[in-house]
């Protein structure tokens, strides 16, 4: 086999971008942890510039990749949002009841674990919202790697329970993460709002002016204080899904971005916020409340989340489980979503500044990730054979959240 062809292979593969994260997360852990330490923090906060007169942006690396690459990965989530809401999983009330309420629960029992020991942390109680969140693409690619030994209704369930979950997390963001509020800025930003409704009601096919117009909104809700990945959301959702020729602007630009944001901007994303400094780490630091507060929340708080909501939904007569979905099944899937990585990581930047809570912050998740994700597998590995066999797994933002 060509060199080519086993690319093509392994990029169209599902589980290829939780590979290529993985990849990126340990490249991090090998730079922070050795003699090239010093050049990768320093990298990180070169400060880059972009200015007319005397205004414009100035911002370390790290932020221009956390609020500025980080904007496109919320736009194609806010793609997949829209898509599922028009015309896909999430466009029926009753097929989004039982995963949704799942995704609830698996956002508030993490958050009440976390503070249950950052309570009284006024430095640290802030981050209930760190393992809250699923990483989709670390999900699915361990579905992907599953193959047929879980059924196709527990890949749907759990793509929509992380589908809902990012919209969740986008909430938090935009409600709990905004800085000291600029009016003028968020009042001029209503200008490429309307821009962009109007070309959507026109039904525009032509991308340059959305991206244009998306630009804008992107600079003046980041200088309104409110979280810039914020705009990416909206810009996304004012996305022709049909132009007046019958063509869909909303699906080229999700198949055509997909790949550069899950091979691209997420690795990118990884190495730079994943570098744990493992430097005289002792035991006592994964007994700090911040640390256990998220690894907990994340391994603890989303199993019973989880698991705990869709039963009692069950049993009450509510919903009812999926075709060809067992009880060992959803267990395995409440592992899964203990997975928090890419949103974990994201929310803790935004909590925290400080290098040594940050350190504290990245330990949590990547123990608390690491432990869920080996879990579940090895529950779905050995969990009972079903007739359902698993069909293709949405072409979804296999990239997040």
């Amino acid at each position: 086999m060509s060199l080519s062809r086993a690319m093509q292979r392994f990029f169209g593969h599902e589980a290829a971008g939780g590979i290529v994260l993985v990849g990126a997360t340990l490249l991090a852990l090998v730079v922070a942890n050795s003699g090239l330490s010093d050049g990768y923090h320093q990298l990180l906060q070169t400060k880059f510039s972009i200015l007319l007169g005397e205004e414009g942006l100035s911002k370390p690396l790290i932020l221009w990749i956390n609020d500025g690459l980080m904007a496109i990965f919320f736009f194609l989530i806010g793609l997949e949002l829209k898509r599922e809401m028009v015309e896909g999983k999430l466009k029926n009330p009753r097929d989004i009841l039982l995963p949704g309420m799942a995704a609830v629960g698996g956002m508030l029992v993490p958050a009440a674990v976390y503070l249950a020991f950052n309570w009284n942390m006024p430095e640290t109680v802030n981050g209930w919202a760190i393992p809250a969140a699923t990483d989709i693409a670390f999900a699915v690619g361990i579905l992907a790697l599953l193959g047929k030994r879980v059924p196709a209704a527990l890949s749907i369930f759990l793509l929509t329970l992380a589908i809902l979950d990012d919209m969740g997390a986008i909430l938090i963001i935009a409600l709990f993460y905004t800085s000291e509020l600029q009016l003028d800025y968020l009042l001029l930003s209503i200008i490429p709002v309307v821009g962009l409704w109007w070309l959507n009601r026109r039904g525009t096919h032509r991308t340059a002016p959305i991206v244009l117009l998306g630009v804008i909104l992107w600079v003046l809700v980041l200088k309104s204080g409110v979280h810039a990945t914020v705009a990416g959301v909206v810009t996304a959702f004012f996305v022709p899904l049909k132009d007046r020729f019958g063509k869909s602007p909303l699906h080229s630009i999700e198949d055509n971005l997909s790949p550069y944001v899950m091979f691209g901007i997420v690795p990118i994303f990884a190495f730079a916020n994943a570098g744990v400094v493992l430097k005289g780490l002792t035991l006592a630091d994964f007994a700090q409340p911040l640390t256990l507060g998220i690894a907990l929340g994340l391994l603890i708080g989303k199993q019973v989340g989880v698991l705990g909501i869709t039963w009692a939904m069950v049993r009450l007569g509510v919903a009812r489980l999926p075709h060809g979905v067992n009880w060992t099944h959803i267990y395995g899937l409440a592992c899964l979503a203990g997975i928090g990585f890419t949103m974990s990581l994201f929310i803790g930047g935004l909590t925290f500044t400080d290098n040594a809570l940050m350190n504290n912050v990245r330990l949590g998740v990547l123990t608390g990730s690491l432990v869920s994700a080996v879990l579940g597998y090895f529950v779905l590995r050995f969990a009972p054979a079903t007739e359902s066999a698993k069909g293709p797994v949405s072409k979804a933002v296999v990239t997040a959240e």
